[in-house]
Parts: structure tokens; sequence; C-alpha cells
């Protein structure tokens, strides 16, 4: 037996270019430099030419990526914003910050925004829809930019989870006005702590994304509007310049490993899951569904297995939202996902003997 297989582990990959990021914390620590200075600027400008973007801003998380991109499109109180109900509720807390108003929509069999709803969900009050690219697969960007440029909407992504992955060979984050990213460790290009940043093609987004990062001003005590303390700071950005270089060949890694899963994981009581044709994943997850989630977790425990729910409550029935008024069986598809979904063990730096254990596992299971 390998000992406990994690869901996660981050202390492969620091391992497989500990030199390289060591040299990189010691080369930061020694340059006096620690906020807004050269590791930032030089991570902006590699970030945005790795996802083909004009612009790329860094901030203190995704979270606040969300935010700011609401808030700098001056979308608040009385506007609606169309966002997938399966979600993180990170993604709608970018919406509510600002006051604005989050109307669900289901899932499809990808686990992203069904498009097929869109439609119906327009008001005149919706400004924005905001696409979330889960578990690592591009939504189906095609049907998405239709429906916002025929009722002239706002499009921004949430590729927190989607680093690399392209819709018909575009990457995601590049489809609408601003793309938000997040860099927490446990993303496919993970920080040390926290991080996060906007893409955009927009000048005066990625002007305003970046005076509303430093307290709303665009030079030192001069402040324009009330804004945030929202810095990558400098440590982040050059341990992300190491990670950001060697970022294909680590998504290569985890797509071997989803096409072991997909190809060795045969047990009838599991849906395996699905990649949109055109879309190739980048696998931030891999998540299976299974009707006897618990029991599942509990034989895979005994195994010395661990496993993640992504996610158990959906934002429609969190205690942070029961202001909306929304009750179970509203959207039956997203609550079905929350009560049948499981991520497996999905790691950079897993090895054979690892995996095997795992599918091995789920194969045998018949409880």
């Amino acid at each position: 037996m390998a000992g406990k297989i994690m869901p996660n582990r981050l202390d492969r990959v620091f391992y497989q270019y500990q030199q390289e990021l060591e040299a990189k914390a010691l080369e930061v620590l020694r340059s006096g430099r620690y906020v807004l200075g050269p590791e930032v600027e030089s991570f902006e400008r590699e970030f945005a030419n790795y996802t083909g973007s004009r612009y790329c801003v860094g901030l203190a998380s995704g979270l606040d990526a969300l935010w700011l991109a609401f808030r700098v499109l001056g979308i608040g109180s009385g506007d609606e914003v169309i966002v997938q109900a399966n979600t993180y509720i990170a993604s709608v807390m970018g919406i509510t910050i600002n006051g604005a108003t989050p109307v669900f929509v289901e899932p499809d069999i990808f686990f992203n925004m069904d498009t097929s709803r869109l439609e119906e969900l327009v008001t005149q009050r919706t400004k924005a829809i905001l696409v979330v690219h889960l578990y690592g697969q591009s939504a189906n960007m095609k049907e998405i930019l239709q429906v916002c440029r025929k009722y002239h909407l706002r499009l921004v992504e949430d590729c927190a989870q989607s680093h690399g992955a392209c819709f018909q060979g575009k990457m995601t984050g590049t489809f609408g006005d601003i793309g938000c990213f997040s860099f927490y460790p446990s993303k496919n290009l993970g920080a040390y702590g926290d991080g996060g940043a906007i893409v955009t093609d927009d000048e005066e987004i990625a002007g305003s994304i970046r005076m509303y990062r430093n307290y709303g001003s665009e030079r030192r005590y001069y402040n324009k509007v009330v804004g945030a303390n929202s810095r990558l700071d400098e440590l982040q950005a050059g341990l992300l310049r190491v990670r950001l270089k060697h970022l294909s060949e680590l998504t290569e890694e985890r797509r071997k490993l989803a096409d072991r899963y997909s190809q060795e994981l045969h047990n009838e009581r599991l849906l395996l899951p699905r990649v949109r044709p055109g879309c190739g994943s980048v696998w931030h997850q891999y998540v299976i569904r299974t009707e006897e989630r618990e029991k599942l977790i509990q034989y895979l425990d005994r195994q010395e297995i661990g496993t993640i729910i992504h996610y158990p409550i959906p934002p429609h029935l969190s205690e942070a939202y029961a202001y909306l008024g929304h009750k179970r069986g509203d959207y039956p598809l997203t609550e079905e996902y929350a009560d049948t979904v499981l991520s497996i063990p999905m790691y950079n730096g897993m090895t054979d003997e690892e995996q095997g254990i795992v599918i091995e596992a789920l194969n045998s299971f018949t409880e």
C-alpha cells in the first residue's frame, strides 16, 4: 500500500521544481521589492501572452477579480447577472458584493452552463452573463456569445478552474469583457498563497482594475474612487512565473491521469465525466457521480483514499443567500449534482501506483 492517498497533493509540484522555486523566492527576497514591482509586471505580461489577451492585472485573489470585474463594468443594484447554479459560491459573491442579483441557470451534462436555457432568463434588468468554466472544461462559448450579442449583455468569465482550457482553440478568459482567474494553491496554476488576476483586451478596463486594486489611486495619495487593497505581491508573482513556464507539461500530465481513469474505470455504479466535443479539459478535478456517494466515501476512506465533494451545498440553498428566497426543488439538476458528485484523487505528481490503487478500489466497489 502506498500510504493514504489524498484527494490533492500540493507538495509534489514544489519538489519537482524545487530548485527553480527556491531560487526565485530568494531572488525576490533579496531584491527589496515586495509589492507591485518587476515580478508582477513580468507575470502580467507573460500571463497575458499565455492566454492571448492584451492585458493582465494581478490581484490578491480570484474573488477580488470577480467583484472588481463587475464593479468596473458598472453592474450593481437593480441589475441581474445570469450565472450557473452549480458553481462555487465565490462566483455568486462577485455579483452580490456589488448589489446585483444573481439569476441562476441549470447546468448541462458537462457540469457547465446549459446554454439552451439562457434566453428564457433574460429580462430588462439583465446586464451580464457570468460563465464559469467548471472542473477544467470550457463552457459552450459559441452559444453564450450569441445570447450576449443579441441582448447586448456584458460577459465575464470565471476561469478559476480552467487555466489553459480552450473552446475550439481559443483560451478561456478571452471570449468576454473580462476573464477572472484564481491562483489559489490548489489551482492548475497555483501560487504558494492567495493570488488572482483579470485578463482583458480593453485598455480602459485594465486601467480601472489597476486603479481599484491600489486603493483607487492611479498615483500615490491621489484617490479617484473608493478602491481596495488587492495587489498580487512580488513573491507570489515570481513563483507563478516559474509555474507558468511549466504549465503546459503539468496540464499534459493531468490529461494523462484523466485518460487513464476514463479508460480503466468500469464500475456501472459510477458515472464518469464527459468532455464536450471541441473542448479539451485541463482536468482541474476528475468528478464522478454516484447515487451511493456516502457509502462510496466511507468505503474509500477505509482503504485510505481521500475524496472531496465539489460542492455539497449549491449557492441558492446556502444560508448566505437565503434572502433570495430560493428553496429545494427550484434547480433540481443542480441539486442532483450536489447530492451525487465526488472528486477522486487528481494531482500533479500522482504515481502510477497511487492511481492504480484508486482505480482498483473504485472498480471493486459493490456495496
